[in-house]
């Protein structure tokens, strides 16, 4: 029973530091100002349909083997450029 207790306090350790250094990466790419679309529509404050239209208006996306990110900077841009 010593050994089962430990292998999960272990597991839990582990967990824990797994869950750690991916928000750690997560942050990171974050951080570097390209934004996945889901994380884009949150940053634009709409839903991922309206950011689907914004894309159709001229929002410029970056695809590289399917992966689509899209700048901060372009995001900031786009919103801008259709501000009255």
């Amino acid at each position: 029973m010593n050994v089962e207790l430990m292998n999960t306090n272990i597991e839990e350790v582990v967990m824990k530091a797994v869950k750690k250094a991916l928000l750690a990466t997560q942050h990171q790419f974050i951080d570097s100002g390209w934004l996945s679309l889901k994380d884009g529509a949150k940053y634009a404050g709409v839903s991922n349909n309206t950011f689907i239209k914004f894309r159709a208006m001229g929002l410029q996306v970056c695809e590289i083997e399917g992966i689509k990110r899209v700048s901060r900077k372009e995001i900031d841009r786009f919103l801008e450029d259709h501000s009255y």
